[in-house]
């Protein structure tokens, strides 16, 4: 007779013993498999939320660069271009650019490929008496923002102010009585107030914006600027120096100026948003991390207890079937089967359930451990989670293990005397 029909008849007999070896390695290999499927489905869900919060932080991002970009627009240009040969000590002591430039300048600039500026906005300003009113002010012409051509149109910073219209500023309007739709005149023209300013605390309070043609008829510079506001990218940065390089050179004739404190205020309002949005992703990764964490501690902590336990339960089953089955051993020795043959049917028997067990351990842990994630994921479990590798190593480990915790019962069948043994039957 075959050890494997023998081995079959006696769990056929023993359906209890066998069910209950394979009982154990189920448990072992059970609990192992869900443990490392839950740490796994865990870093899938954590790959997951960190995509979706990388994605909601960059629109967060964009959202708030927006916002910062709307409110920092109304601190106004923070860059100014002027002609090359203007006196900066000059410029400062009076207020205005005495010297004068081509208006086609500013156009020569949105056509070139500039990146570190944009709301190209040319004026031309000059301070002088308002004879009709008697009073100082600074004039400043204006046709409005020129957009560059390889950039996306955005909303002006200073909108157009059309002929023979004004807008005041704050203090010439307070103090002079003038509202919208109120007609007068400077310089000799007719003029229609069109909008009053806010009160800004700086020269704009004393200033007149007209349009640019009919400033340079007014003031005899027809086609000529006298300087082009501008405002710095965010992608510049605070470097001076790139945004002068880039503008010489398209407009050698030039000289570039920056109002630090706004670009400043630009460069810290933009990094207080980026940083926001990125301590909200650090945090996220570091709850996740804290949680693996917990569960690789409890997992080393609880894996091991149950293996060693399944291991000595199976030694345990081995040994209460070896005495079961004296009897039937000294039988078998006394029909002439050697102890090698009585040996390897012990063995065969622990790789059986050690498969059976290991089989039907590795679903269950895995189904076990999707069951148990902390979130559902996109996608089947099985395709996801399912490691044909690693279900080899568990089929071959799992008998392995059984195999070594009945090999001493094993061996205590094999060398027993039949002689003795069926005498004491």
């Amino acid at each position: 007779m075959t050890v494997l029909r023998l081995v079959t008849r006696e769990i056929l007999y023993r359906k209890l013993n066998f069910a209950l070896g394979v009982l154990s390695v189920l448990a072992a290999v059970g609990c192992l498999v869900a443990e490392l499927t839950l740490l796994r489905t865990h870093d899938l869900r954590t790959d997951q939320i960190v995509a979706a919060k990388e994605a909601e932080t960059a629109e967060a991002m964009r959202v708030m660069e927006d916002d910062y970009r709307k409110i920092m627009k109304k601190l106004g240009f923070n860059v100014f271009i002027l002609p090359k040969a203007q006196n900066l000590g000059d410029l400062f002591a009076e207020d205005y650019a005495s010297k004068d430039m081509p208006e086609a300048y500013v156009k020569q600039l949105a056509d070139s490929k500039i990146m570190s500026v944009r709301h190209l906005l040319p004026i031309l300003q000059r301070k002088l008496k308002w004879p009709e009113k008697q009073r100082t002010i600074v004039l400043i012409g204006t046709r409005g923002e020129v957009p560059l051509a390889h950039r996306r149109p955005r909303e002006p910073m200073l909108t157009l102010v059309e002929r023979n219209t004004m807008v005041l500023g704050y203090e010439l309007h307070k103090s002079l009585g003038l509202n919208v739709g109120d007609k007068t005149q400077l310089l000799g023209h007719d003029f229609t107030v069109v909008k009053c300013h806010r009160e800004r605390r700086t020269k704009d309070d004393i200033s007149i914006w007209i349009n640019l043609a009919q400033a340079q008829e007014l003031l005899g510079k027809p086609g000529r600027i006298n300087g082009i506001l501008a405002l710095q990218c965010v992608c510049a940065g605070a470097q001076l120096s790139k945004i002068r390089n880039d503008i010489a050179a398209v407009l050698p004739e030039t000289q570039v100026i920056e109002f630090s404190s706004k670009v400043l205020i630009r460069a810290e309002a933009r990094k207080r948003a980026a940083d926001t949005a990125k301590a909200s992703l650090a945090a996220e990764k570091a709850n996740r991390a804290r949680l693996r964490d917990e569960r690789s501690a409890f997992a080393a902590l609880l894996v091991p207890v149950v293996v060693v336990g399944c291991t000595v339960w199976i030694g345990f089953l081995a040994f209460t079937n070896v005495r079961e089955r004296r009897a039937e051993v000294g039988i078998l020795r006394a029909l002439g089967v050697n102890s090698g043959k009585v040996f390897l049917i012990f063995v065969a028997k622990a790789l059986l359930f050690g498969l059976c067990g290991a089989a039907l351990g590795y679903f269950a842990g895995l189904g076990v451990g999707w069951a148990w994630a902390d979130a559902p994921l996109n996608g089947e479990p099985f395709p996801t989670l399912f490691d044909p590798g690693f279900l080899v190593l568990v089929l071959v480990l799992a008998p392995l293990l059984a195999v070594l915790a009945s090999w001493v019962p094993a061996i205590m069948a094999a060398r027993q005397d039949p002689a003795v043994v069926l005498r004491d039957a």
